[in-house]
C-alpha cells in the first residue's frame, strides 16, 4: 500500500516549482477586533489544538537520490515558539504599515528543515485591533482545506466549548534513516502499481462506467492541451520577478456581487473575473499599453475536493484558463463575454483534464515530475492567477476576539508578477493582491482601480433594463466594448 505520509505528485510539484524568486507558500492577513492577546496566551491556544492538525508538527524527509517523493515525518525538535512569532507595527499603526509588514513577511521562504508554517501576531494596529499573518507551504495545504483548518483553529462563538484533549501527550516518532526512506520508496514503487491491475479488473466488470470516466478525462486533457497551445499575450504582469513582495487588499461586499450576478446571470466568480479584467485593463491603459482586442489569460484554480475530504491536508485542485478581456470597457458587455466563455470552458472539461494530468504525476518517477514542474514554470500559458475560495459565512473568533476581515495570499509563479486571491467570509469578499516588489511598485493603483470597477459594475447592474440581461447574446470574440 502507498505510504499515507508521502506527498502526492501535485504536492511535490509545489516543492519543485519553488525557486529563490518564487516562493510557494500560501497565506493570509487576518484582522481582528479588540486588543491583541498576549503571546503566551496565543501559544497556549494553538498548542491545545495542534492535535487536530498533526501535519503542523511534521517536517519533510527527502528520499536519497530523488528515488521517491518526500514523506512527512514527526519533527523531534518541534518548538511552537519558532513558528508563532510576535511583532508590532510602527506608528501610526494603520493598514498601510500592516501591508508593508505583510509584504516583508511573505517575502521570506519557509525553512524546509522544519514544519512548513508560520504565524505572526501583529500588535499596534489602529482602532483597537490586531492582525495575524499566516504562511503555509502549498505542498501542505491548498486554499479550500486551508479555510477548513481556519475553522478548526478559530471558534464559532466568543466563548466556545473546551476542546477535547488527547489522552496521551504528543511524543515525536523517531525519524526514519536515509536508507529506510530509500528502501520504502523503492518497495512502494515496485508494489503499488499492482493496484492498477485491480482497476483493470474493475474495468472489465463495469466497462461502460469506466469507459465513460476515461473518455471524459481524455476530452478534458485534450481541451487543456488545446488551451495551452495558445500562449498568453505579452503584458506588464509577465516579467522576471525577484524574491521580494508587495501585498495589498480590497474589501468587497458579497451581497453586492450576488446582486450583480442575479441581475445579469452567471456566477459570482464571473463577476469577480469581470472586475479583475476591468482593473487590469485600466492599469494597462494608464501605463500606455494598447488594450484593443486584448484578452489576457487567468489561471483559475478549481477545487476538486469532495465534501468528505474537507479539513484534510494536501492539495485537491485542478485548473482552468479563464479569459480576461481587458479591452472591453463596458462592464456589462465584459461580464457577458466572460460568462459565455467560462461556461464553454466548463463544458469542455478543462478542469477534468488538469485533474487527470496531476493524478498521473503520482505515478511518474520523481525526477521526471521535477523536470516537468520546472518546464511548466517557464511557460507563458497565463498572465495572472485569480483564485476565489469560499469561506465560512458566520463570524469567527480567536480567544474571544472577532475576526473582522481576511485577505488571502497566492504565490507568484516564475515570470508572473501579480496574483489575486479572493476569499468570502461573513458576507464579505476579501481581495488579496500579491505583487513583485520591483515589477509592480504601484500595485496600489491596481487596488484602486479594482474598487472603482466594483462600483462601476454595481451601478451598471442596477440600471433600468439590465435585469434579465442574461438572455442577451454574448459579445463576439472581436468585441472590445466602448472606449473610455
Amino acid at each position: 500500500m502507498a505510504n499515507a505520509d508521502r506527498l502526492t505528485g501535485l504536492d511535490s510539484s509545489f516543492l519543485h516549482l519553488e525557486r529563490d524568486s518564487a516562493h510557494m507558500h500560501v497565506g493570509a492577513c487576518a484582522i481582528f477586533e479588540g486588543p491583541a492577546p498576549t503571546y503566551d496566551d496565543l501559544i497556549e491556544a494553538i498548542v491545545n489544538r495542534l492535535h487536530l492538525v498533526p501535519r503542523y508538527r511534521q517536517r519533510l524527509a527527502f528520499v536519497p537520490f530523488e528515488q521517491g517523493r518526500p514523506v512527512w515525518v514527526d519533527d523531534p525538535h518541534f518548538n511552537p515558539r519558532y513558528h508563532v512569532r510576535d511583532t508590532a507595527l510602527p506608528r501610526p499603526g494603520g493598514e498601510d504599515e500592516l501591508k508593508r509588514l505583510a509584504g516583508r513577511v511573505f517575502s521570506q521562504a519557509l525553512d524546509r528543515s522544519k514544519p512548513l508554517w508560520e504565524l505572526w501576531l501583529v500588535e499596534g494596529l489602529q482602532d483597537d485591533r490586531f492582525a495575524l499573518l499566516s504562511k503555509t507551504h502549498h505542498a501542505l495545504v491548498d486554499g479550500v482545506s486551508g479555510v477548513d483548518i481556519a475553522t478548526v483553529l478559530f471558534d464559532a462563538a466568543p466563548d466556545p466549548m473546551p476542546i477535547a484533549q488527547p489522552e496521551q501527550e504528543w511524543i515525536a516518532r523517531p525519524p526514519p534513516s536515509g536508507s529506510q526512506l530509500l528502501a520504502d520508496a523503492l518497495l512502494e514503487r515496485a508494489t503499488v502499481p499492482r493496484e492498477i491491475t485491480r482497476g483493470v479488473r474493475a474495468a472489465l466488470r463495469g466497462p461502460r462506467h469506466v469507459a465513460g470516466r476515461i473518455g471524459d478525462g481524455l476530452v478534458g486533457v485534450g481541451a487543456l492541451a488545446w488551451a495551452g497551445l495558445n500562449p498568453a499575450p505579452p503584458s506588464p504582469f509577465n516579467v522576471r520577478i525577484g524574491p521580494h513582495r508587495r501585498f495589498t487588499w480590497v474589501r468587497g461586499d458579497l451581497a453586492t456581487f450576488k446582486a450583480i450576478k442575479d441581475a445579469t446571470g452567471g456566477t459570482v466568480n464571473d463577476v469577480v473575473l469581470t472586475v479583475v479584467a476591468g482593473a487590469l485593463g485600466r492599469y494597462m491603459r494608464l501605463h500606455g499599453h494598447c488594450t484593443d482586442g486584448v484578452v489576457l489569460t487567468a489561471m483559475v484554480p478549481v477545487s476538486v475536493r469532495a465534501d468528505i475530504e474537507r479539513g484534510a491536508l494536501g492539495n485537491r485542485v485542478s485548473a482552468m484558463w479563464a479569459p480576461l478581456p481587458v479591452g472591453m470597457t463596458d462592464p456589462i458587455e465584459r461580464l457577458l463575454r466572460i460568462r459565455h466563455e467560462m461556461q464553454a470552458i466548463k463544458d469542455s472539461g478543462q478542469a477534468v483534464g488538469a485533474q487527470v494530468l496531476t493524478s498521473l504525476s503520482g505515478f511518474a518517477p520523481p525526477t521526471i515530475v521535477a523536470q516537468a514542474a520546472r518546464l511548466q514554470s517557464r511557460q507563458r500559458f497565463f498572465n495572472v492567477v485569480v483564485t476565489n475560495v469560499p469561506g465560512p459565512q458566520l463570524p469567527l473568533y480567536m480567544l474571544g476576539r472577532q475576526l473582522d476581515a481576511i485577505f488571502p495570499l497566492v504565490p507568484l509563479a516564475k515570470n508572473t508578477a501579480l496574483g489575486i486571491a479572493i476569499v468570502s467570509y461573513n458576507g464579505q469578499l476579501g481581495f488579496g493582491l500579491t505583487a513583485d516588489y520591483d515589477a509592480l511598485r504601484d500595485v496600489e493603483t491596481i487596488a484602486d482601480e479594482l474598487e472603482s470597477c466594483i462600483e462601476e459594475i454595481a451601478d451598471a447592474a442596477s440600471a433600468p433594463g439590465v435585469r434579465g440581461v442574461g438572455s442577451r447574446r454574448a459579445p463576439t470574440a472581436g468585441a472590445v466594448g466602448s472606449t473610455e
